[in-house]
């Protein structure tokens, strides 16, 4: 399987710049994976496609302003973009400059701040922020909302709102888990009274999401490590759901990567630690009933995700559509409705 086979033309105009003037404003491609089914409705709509006993699973990460611009002691710019705070002072980064830092080199930043880089680890640099309060909190004050590389403006004051759930709670993630941007609290409270059920997950998005395979043997493709805590709560509802025949239904892939990665050996159950599953045709998924989520870049492992789901044929397809009908892509951009297709190979995938 190559990584071409997951190719769509997608003209530039198409990718979403700034956020709608509502978070619930966007539209809703309905896609049925059996049938490869195709309907355009709005996200206000969403509440048709759901029904009482139906399990919502969220991610409730909260993007950090994770990027830093400053200076080498040298006097030579640097970007940072941190992928993965470590603890109260200490980070790991990618780092953008004209020359690579040195371990031992000092980084100035913005309100005084000062960090040295400690080593290199792979793509990645550990660095040490001479600082006296916790990491998380320092970025907050002088941190730049990280936008993806597709979205090609500087971030604004109201990328810090609109770049984040409303949900969202524990501090970590680089990138947003973009399916939940589309809820807001008038939604969230329109499913609760159906009698719509929703639980938590949190995995802390990173930037390794928006990197290109580098194989074309998607098979041989080593997937980025990330967060993930699932608590034994979620996991007994969760598991609770299934028993009794609900849907388990994902608001975005970074919550069936999270379901899936805890279901590998059995049932759902509670987990700490990193996630590399790596979901591609061919998947037999365990818990997830159905699918909410936006549009994903050509030849994506979010997008062979999604056509692992519903079929590689019927999603291509769905994407032609919603380029030919005018569609919002990517983080800002509008969603999807996913149902699975009807059947489902034997398990790959590696996790």
């Amino acid at each position: 399987m190559h990584k071409s086979d997951f190719h769509y033309h997608l003209p530039p105009e198409r990718i979403a710049q700034t956020p709608l003037a509502a978070r619930a404003a966007s539209r809703l491609l309905c896609l049925d994976g059996a049938s490869g089914s195709i309907e355009d409705r709005r996200f206000v709509d969403l509440p048709q496609r759901l029904r009482a006993g139906d399990l919502l699973v969220f991610n409730d990460t909260r993007v950090i302003p994770a990027r830093l611009y400053g200076e080498k002691d040298t006097g030579g710019r640097i970007e940072l973009l941190l992928e993965r705070v470590l603890d109260d002072r200490r980070a790991l980064a990618q780092c953008r400059a004209s020359k690579p830092p040195k371990p031992g080199q000092w980084l100035q930043f913005a309100g005084g701040v000062q960090a040295q880089v400690v080593m290199r680890h792979g793509e990645f640099y550990e660095v040490d922020f001479e600082i006296t309060e916790p990491l998380v909190q320092v970025l907050e004050r002088i941190g730049h909302i990280p936008l993806p590389p597709y979205i090609t403006r500087p971030d604004v004051r109201e990328d810090r709102e609109r770049y984040q759930t409303v949900f969202a709670q524990a501090p970590g993630a680089v990138a947003a888990p973009t399916a939940g941007l589309h809820f807001d609290t008038a939604m969230l409270a329109r499913l609760e009274q159906m009698g719509v059920e929703r639980a938590f997950v949190t995995l802390h998005v990173g930037a390794g999401t928006f990197q290109p395979l580098r194989v074309d043997d998607i098979a041989q493709h080593h997937m980025h490590a990330e967060w993930l805590t699932l608590s034994a709560d979620t996991a007994e509802r969760i598991n609770a759901a299934k028993a009794q025949g609900r849907r388990v239904i994902a608001v975005g892939t970074t919550v069936v990567r999270a379901l899936e990665t805890t279901a590998r050996h059995g049932g759902v159950r509670q987990f700490a630690g990193e996630t590399r599953i790596f979901i591609y045709p061919g998947y037999r998924f365990q818990v997830v009933d159905a699918l909410i989520t936006n549009f994903h870049l050509p030849e994506s492992t979010l997008l062979m995700l999604v056509c692992a789901f519903a079929g590689t044929e019927h999603v291509l397809n769905a994407y032609r559509h919603a380029v030919a009908e005018g569609y919002r892509f990517f983080s800002y951009g509008d969603a999807m409705f996913v149902l699975p297709q009807g059947n489902q190979e034997s398990e790959k995938g590696n996790g």
